[in-house]
Parts: C-alpha cells; structure tokens; sequence
C-alpha cells in the first residue's frame, strides 16, 4: 500500500515547494530593515503557492480546486512584484532576478495550462 497524499505527486506542487525554498533562500538576502515588509511578504507569497495547491487538491470538488489553483497563480504574481521591487532596490542582482523570474514564468504558465485541464 502506497501512502500519501494526491497533491504530492503534482509537478506543480514539487515545483512550487521548490520554487518557495529559492525564494526563501533568496529572501535572506535581503537588508534587516526588509525583515517584516519585503522579505516577510515575498516569503509568505512563495509559499502560499504551494499551499494553496495542496488545500485546493484535497477539496471535494473541482470548482473549488480551480479556486484555489486561482489563489496560486495570485500568489504567484505577488511574488514577481517582490522580485521586480527587489531589483529596483538593488537588494538582488540582475541574474538572481533573471533567474527567479523564469522560474516563476514557466511555473506560471504550468500552473495556467493545469488550472485550465480541471474540469
């Protein structure tokens, strides 16, 4: 008998966990007076991706999965303003931010092409 839960086995949740996990060490980065504004929020948005797939997956139906998967993308979408905020702050070189913003535009377009597919 295989354990665990369904949402474990979506690529779009391993990749937004991942996703957090850059973003959180990303976030270190970032000056101390950033502590409670930019980092917090940045932190909490990368995050809220991958949580946001796990509690739609878990629902009962698939309207409210769809609802949830919107929550990821808003989420999503909040974390590239951090990052372009984070670049203009020069808290972040121009190849973190390259990096981090592709990351997030093909879980973006992962996330869109998923959300569509559930019926």
């Amino acid at each position: 008998m295989e354990i665990g839960f369904k949402f474990e086995k979506l690529i779009i949740w391993q990749k937004a966990m991942d996703f957090g996990e850059d973003i959180d060490a990303l976030a270190k980065i970032f000056p101390t007076n950033e502590l409670y504004n930019l980092s917090s929020q940045i932190k909490r948005a990368a995050d809220s991706i991958a949580l946001n797939i796990s509690e739609g997956a878990i629902g009962q139906t698939n309207p409210e999965f769809k609802k949830f998967m919107g929550y990821s993308i808003r989420s999503l979408a909040e974390v590239v303003t951090c990052l372009h905020k984070a670049s203009k702050r020069k808290y972040i070189s121009e190849i973190e931010f390259n990096e981090q913003y592709e990351n997030a535009f093909n879980l973006m377009n992962m996330m869109v092409a998923f959300k569509k597919k559930i019926q």
